[in-house]
Parts: C-alpha cells; sequence; structure tokens
C-alpha cells in the first residue's frame, strides 16, 4: 500500500522493456489492480516494441505476442528470429554486419534464446552470448538467477561463464547482498543443492557491491565475464583445483 500511495493516483499504465524483469517484481505490479502492467519486448532493429503482453493477458513470464503483422520462429538453436514491416532493412554502409544479423532466407536474428508457449507468449530463456557451456551441457544464467533470486539475502544476482580448463566453462555468480543478511557462497551452494541440477549449481561464488553498467542502466554482462576470469583463473590451473569461494 506504502509503494502504490508513493507512485501516486495518477499512474494507470505501467510497462517494461530493455531487460528481463524479475517474476517476482513482475508479480509485484500485475498485484496492484488498480494499474495495467505491460511487459515489451523489441530492438532498434525491429523499431523498438516488437512484442508486448495484451491488456487482458495478465501473463507473467513472457514478453507477450508479436504485434500485428510480424512473425516469429524458433531456430534449432533456440534463436528467437523475426520477420515483419517493423524490421529495419540492414546497417548504413555495413554490408557485413548487415548479413551477419540476418538468417540466409531473410529473418532477423534476435541473439535471445526463447520458446513460444501453447497461446503464442514469447518465453525468453537468456542471450546465446551469455548461454554456458559446462562439459557440454548447457546452462542458462537467467535460470539460476531466477531460482537464486528466492534465497533470504539475495538482492541482486548476475551468472556468467568461467572459462575452465577442465570443462571448458564453469558456473559463476556475482551477488549483491542484503546489508542485513549475510550470504556465504557456501550457503549459496547449500540452497541450490538438491533444487537444481548439480552442475547448474555455482562453482565460484563473489559477493560483490554493484554490477557494471551502461549509461542507460543495463548491466553490462560482457564486463562480469571479463571480471570472472580475471577474478578465479585458478579455473585455467589443473582439473583437480579446489572450488573458488
Amino acid at each position: 500500500k506504502s509503494i502504490r500511495s508513493a507512485l501516486g493516483p495518477n499512474l494507470k499504465w505501467l510497462a517494461c522493456g530493455g531487460a528481463p524483469l524479475n517474476v517476482d517484481l513482475a508479480h509485484f505490479f500485475n498485484g496492484m489492480n488498480d494499474i495495467t502492467f505491460i511487459q515489451g519486448y523489441g530492438m532498434t532493429e525491429t523499431a523498438a516494441p516488437f512484442a508486448a503482453t495484451r491488456v487482458t493477458d495478465n501473463v507473467i513470464g513472457t514478453v507477450g505476442q508479436p504485434a500485428p503483422g510480424s512473425s516469429i520462429r524458433i531456430s534449432d538453436e533456440g534463436e528467437l528470429q523475426v520477420k515483419g514491416p517493423n524490421v529495419f532493412r540492414g546497417y548504413h554502409n555495413l554490408p557485413e554486419k548487415t548479413a551477419e544479423a540476418f538468417t540466409a532466407d531473410g529473418w532477423l536474428r534476435t541473439g535471445d534464446l526463447s520458446e513460444i508457449d501453447d497461446e503464442g507468449h514469447i518465453v525468453i530463456t537468456g542471450r546465446i552470448k551469455d548461454m554456458i557451456i559446462r562439459g557440454g551441457e548447457n546452462v542458462y544464467p537467467r535460470e539460476i538467477e531466477e531460482f537464486l533470486m528466492g534465497m533470504p539475502g539475495v538482492l541482486d544476482i548476475q551468472v556468467v561463464a568461467v572459462p575452465s580448463r577442465k570443462y571448458g566453462e564453469e558456473v559463476g555468480a556475482f551477488i549483491i547482498a542484503r546489508p542485513d543478511v549475510p550470504v556465504a557462497p557456501e550457503d549459496v551452494r547449500a540452497f541450490c543443492r538438491g533444487k537444481i541440477a548439480w552442475y547448474k549449481i555455482p562453482r565460484y561464488i563473489a559477493v560483490v557491491d554493484g554490477f557494471p553498467l551502461t549509461a542507460s542502466g543495463k548491466i553490462q554482462k560482457f564486463k562480469l565475464r571479463e571480471m570472472a576470469a580475471e577474478r578465479w583463473p585458478e579455473a585455467m590451473a589443473e582439473p583437480d583445483s579446489k572450488t573458488a569461494k
């Protein structure tokens, strides 16, 4: 009630886009009956919003359905690909980059790993470049992040790949802890055991004060990957190296 009051009586709509929204936060805003909450999805290359939840959807965890006249498909690799009148034709004077952005049959590659539910809603599961391949197993950071957001003491979390000599990549996690609840690496692993697959449990864990951000406030995951490689060089040492903290 205090948050609703702080938002003021004139606020009737809330729209979210630009980055994945935490499921718990989506439920929170969706529970405000006098506010219409919409989750959208788009890229610069699709003239901003390409898909959005409808007012009547009441769907959590998806970015809705594509705009009228637009088409979507999921590639064999799990990538969301789009086509429609709002998709750009290419980058100015950059033919090679334009060719990379499209498939051979003219679909725009979004770079997002996605699924389509039974009602045609798009579910974003991660970024292709963020996916961790640990010993041949595909690990999706967002799945682990959503799970660990339910752990007491975790305020925010980002999961990234740590270069590993033995497995190719290991699972690493940077955590921002709540000031009143201490979070230790072994507590995180204990919280995961028996609840998610063993190979998804972060081996390398660090509690940090914040994440590197862009000027618009987006988390720079590539910098976190760089930080992970620098912070845990032992992952590239002998295969019997000890679990890091």
